[in-house]
């Protein structure tokens, strides 16, 4: 007969005895348990000064908020409570003794991840006590150095470990430290030569400090310029490069937009670009998955400074913002500007500007700068003429007077295709948006050119213009032609081209024939299956296949997923991996201290959960860890994301997916286990592929066409080089 809800069977361990093998009644005091059990052993200590906390995995301390996480099979162990523990460290890493000092910071750092002996740390103002040591006792060790430096770095290291995981908790303000505080841990990042872990910590440090305050923010960008963080990225630790770029994405992020602009010129003058590009994109090292966010988030911000322009309407009587566009009609036809036409009359003059106008492709021929009063794109499309007109202007030059030579019906108009084609850039680029805590998507050619979105601009006219052409598009014809442009720049972005070169080449590729042909086998694919019998196919193979993607979900979840640990404070570099037992009964899952490189066995996972506990998944806005305040819940990507396993009486397993299709995996996943339908995009698309196949193989079988069950060999490489291949 199974155990009542309310008790878990459990081990608890203490030094120097037997382990005890208990039920534990959830609805009784924890106070009055650990009694039972020192009592048990007969323990002089006072029951008061004991706590129970996991043996195995996190360490943490059962509390009465987290005791209904205790799972069958448990083991845990008898151990002073985290009060009398915090006070023991506290004294102790005081200590005269080094050795005594060291190993209490080296426990400290390690016991300072549970919330609840930070808790009773932090009641000790042991924050206020960590950076007194940091700020003074640095100097005190310094004179050591040169007989001890390897116990001092160990132990300004774990001084600064036990700091970033007090303060991620988010029990402690930023704004509480003082200005000789941070001039400290920037003095570890302008310092040369320093150790890694001290500068990987204290790079944490500043950019949670400005994420979190904009008085540090202030008083970090006085302490730490970019000139003296480009050193530690064309170093080769990765770690060390992606927390640099993460504090200059901070600095970026939280910069006055005043002082964003400024900021961004600094960027250009130290050349950060080419240094990424050079040190850290086309590097020999592999570039992880928090490197790749970093980049994605300094190419977001990067983008973002474009956002003024693009909402910034022109003024018709700014006459600075009018002889741009006297500039892009002189550029294109080889006018004299105005004062060399004084002579001729006012009407006369007028007719010649609107013939112009209208050669070039502005839909208000009489006054152009009414084109630009739409906002997005507003000013932004007209700066991208302008420089397209005076940086490409043999291919300006071509297009204007090719299109002004053709039939009226059959010309491109470059003016309102330059502010329809901004406006699109925009939007695959998301310019304007915040970068989301989730994306990796950065892409290598962005990082290619100082000014890289004009240059794809540039681009992507010169694409428009020959599709036009390819379409033998009228105006009727416009809408269409800027719908197969977009998927002609979607298509090529997908495989994230190296250079802007390579990205123009694959536009090359992808003729308006291309796409059609593209289009017309996805059609064809689709149009075939629609016969009837085909369609009685499809219906009475489609259990089959369902549960063949059942099967599939399932042994994903089997092989199980690394997660990451996000919260509002900072990014975290924490990961927690979860995955399925093989016979389907029971999660296992646990905390990771750094990626995984494959699957982490079940034995490293300390928590379990049983499917049969399983009461309900929740997703997006509906689940606990997305109500909670915090920046994340304001996050359009990380919503979508975000999914809960609801068990036991208000208890909740949180993830946040890697990606999309992750997320599709384990909802669908997890669905199944529960006997539940899988209704994500993920199954339909699996689906439709699998019948597809399947209807295929089945109609080739019907005309007698052998199908191996293996797949032809590889072919050998020739050992002879030395031949001809004759054309004729």
């Amino acid at each position: 007969m199974p155990p009542p809800s309310d008790t878990v069977k459990v081990a608890i361990q203490w030094p120097g005895a037997f382990p005890k093998l208990m039920e534990i009644d959830q609805k009784k005091p924890l106070s009055a348990i650990i009694k039972e059990v020192s009592d048990g052993w007969s323990i002089i200590q006072n029951h008061e000064d004991l706590a129970l906390q996991y043996a195995e995995g996190s360490g943490f301390y059962i509390t009465e908020k987290n005791r209904n996480e205790i799972k069958n099979g448990a083991i845990l162990r008898l151990t002073s409570s985290p009060t009398h523990t915090a006070q023991k460290l506290h004294e102790r890493v005081q200590s005269s003794s080094m050795d005594v000092k060291l190993e209490a910071l080296k426990d400290l750092a390690k016991s300072s991840r549970d919330i609840t002996f930070a808790q009773e740390f932090i009641n000790l103002d042991g924050i206020y006590l960590l950076t007194q040591m940091v700020e003074s006792g640095t100097d005190k060790y310094q004179k050591l150095q040169k007989i001890m430096k390897l116990c001092f770095g160990d132990m300004l290291s774990y001084t600064l470990t036990a700091f970033v995981e007090l303060m991620d908790h988010g029990i402690v303000s930023w704004d509480t430290f003082s200005v000789a505080f941070i001039k400290k841990i920037a003095s570890f990042v302008n310092k040369s030569g320093m150790d890694t872990s001290i500068l990987q910590r204290s790079l944490a440090i500043l950019e949670s400090m400005v994420l979190n305050s904009h008085d540090l923010y202030q008083k970090v960008a006085q302490e730490i310029s970019i000139g003296q963080l480009i050193p530690h990225l064309q170093g080769t630790d990765q770690e060390i490069q992606t927390y640099a770029i993460a504090v200059i994405n901070a600095l970026f992020l939280k910069a006055p937009d005043v002082a964003r602009q400024e900021m961004a010129n600094i960027l250009t003058q130290k050349q950060l670009r080419s240094i990424i590009l050079t040190h850290v994109i086309r590097s020999q090292t592999a570039i992880n998955n928090e490197m790749a966010h970093q980049l994605y988030v300094l190419q977001v911000l990067n983008f973002n400074l474009l956002e003024d322009r693009m909402m910034t309407k022109m003024d018709p009587q700014d006459q600075a913002q009018r002889d741009i566009i006297f500039e892009l009609r002189r550029i294109a036809f080889d006018v004299e500007p105005d004062q060399n036409n004084l002579g001729g009359s006012i009407e006369k003059r007028k007719s010649m500007y609107t013939r112009d106008y209208k050669k070039l492709g502005f839909t208000n021929n009489v006054n152009p700068a009414l084109d630009f009063t739409h906002t997005p794109p507003g000013m932004l499309a007209l700066d991208n003429m302008l420089y397209f007109a005076k940086h490409h202007q043999d291919a300006y030059i071509r297009i204007v007077l090719e299109n002004s030579s053709r039939e009226d019906k059959h010309e491109c108009p470059f003016g309102r295709s330059s502010i329809e084609l901004t406006k699109m850039l925009c939007e695959i680029l998301k310019v304007g948006e915040l970068p989301s805590e989730t994306c990796n998507d950065f892409h290598p050619m962005f990082f290619t050119h100082d000014r890289s979105f004009v240059e794809f601009f540039c681009i992507c006219i010169q694409l428009l213009n020959k599709t036009w052409k390819e379409m033998r598009a009228t105006s009727e014809d416009f809408n269409k032609v800027m719908q197969v442009v977009k998927e002609q720049i979607m298509r090529a972005l997908t495989n994230k081209p190296s250079s802007l070169d390579q990205f123009k080449s694959r536009l090359q590729n992808l003729s308006y024939t291309e796409i059609l042909k593209i289009r017309q086998s996805e059609r064809m694919n689709q149009e075939d299956f629609q016969s009837r019998p085909i369609l009685e196919l499809k219906e009475k193979i489609q259990p089959e296949i369902l549960e063949l993607i059942k099967q599939q979900r399932l042994n994903r979840l089997v092989e199980g997923t690394c997660f990451r640990k996000l919260n509002s404070r900072r990014r975290q570099d924490k990961f927690w991996y979860c995955r399925l037992s093989p016979n389907h009964k029971v999660l296992h899952y646990g905390d990771l201290e750094e990626s995984p490189q494959g699957e982490v066995p079940h034995d490293n996972l300390q928590d379990k959960l049983p499917v049969a506990d399983i009461k309900a998944i929740l997703t997006g806005k509906d689940c606990p860890h997305m109500k909670e305040k915090g920046a994340l819940k304001q996050n359009k990507e990380v919503l979508e994301l975000a999914f809960s396993i609801m068990y036991d009486s208000n208890c909740q397993l949180n993830f946040i997916a890697p990606d999309k299709h992750e997320y599709c995996i384990w909802t669908d996943g997890l669905n199944a286990l529960l006997g539940k339908d899988m209704i994500s995009d993920q199954t339909r698309h699996d689906m439709d592929t699998l019948l597809s196949m399947e209807i295929k193989l089945r109609l080739l079988d019907l005309e007698n066409i052998q199908i191996p069950d293996a797949p032809p060999p590889i072919p050998k490489e020739p050992s002879n080089y030395d031949f001809v291949y004759d054309c004729n």
